[in-house]
């Protein structure tokens, strides 16, 4: 398994869009593969940071997900709401690997 985390710097006075963003890409990991496992959005401190965790079972399903961008109609309309809005300032991926409880 592998997890991407998404670290955003956004417009502060776009949240509503970031989230109508979030919502939209949270669908589309889940219908291509993938599990969301949500956006985090500032409480307290700066509110310029947040923050996309999501995972595939492989690195592979997550290229085969990564393939579609650019392409797929949905997806399109998901980074126009991201481009029209202006809520996204920069961002940059990571993929890390879970160490979870054994059984």
């Amino acid at each position: 398994m592998i997890t991407c985390v998404v670290e955003y710097v956004i417009d502060a006075a776009q949240t509503e869009a970031f989230e109508r963003f979030g919502r939209r890409w949270m669908e589309l990991v889940d219908r291509h593969g993938g599990t969301h496992h949500g956006y985090f959005l500032p409480s307290e401190g700066a509110s310029d940071k947040a923050l996309a965790l999501f995972s595939f079972p492989s690195l592979a399903a997550y290229e085969e997900y990564r393939s579609l961008f650019g392409h797929d109609p949905e997806f399109i309309a998901a980074d126009r709401i991201r481009d029209e809005s202006g809520c996204v300032l920069r961002y940059e991926r990571t993929f890390m690997r879970p160490v979870l409880p054994t059984s």
